[in-house]
């Protein structure tokens, strides 16, 4: 069994316009593909992360919202890698997305820190 690549992370939102110019706009992922779908009465929206990986936005009415942040069963957060952690945090900055300070990891040694997408779902910057 051959299972090395991510090939996509799914998260739901609850406002689909804000969320899709969070992530298009403001973080700068293409979309390959947007459609809504009629039978749910919900839209989904693929976006590019890289070459192997996508990250899919279904905006859905009304959903549940997170039980706790982060420390709920499940998806705790997202986590991007960056090559230079203190660019991406002034670049962010620059487009009102405030993050926390930015921390080293006890056992790898590796810098990070968080952000929130627009339901506060956590997203990692890992260096």
């Amino acid at each position: 069994m051959n299972l090395s690549v991510i090939h996509h992370i799914a998260i739901i939102v609850s406002d689909y316009e804000v969320s899709k110019d969070f992530y298009v706009n403001r973080l700068g992922f293409s979309i390959v593909r947007e459609n809504y779908r009629p039978e749910r009465d919900d839209w989904k929206l693929d976006l590019k992360v890289n070459g192997t990986t996508e990250l899919e936005i279904f905006g859905v009415k009304n959903p549940p919202e997170r039980v706790t942040r982060p420390e709920a069963a499940g998806l705790r957060h997202l986590a991007f890698y960056t090559d230079n952690i203190e660019e991406t945090v002034k670049e962010l900055k620059e487009k009102g997305i405030e993050t926390e300070p930015v921390r080293t990891d006890e056992f790898s040694k590796k810098r990070f820190t968080f952000f929130s997408d627009p339901d506060g779902l956590p997203i990692e910057l890992h260096e």
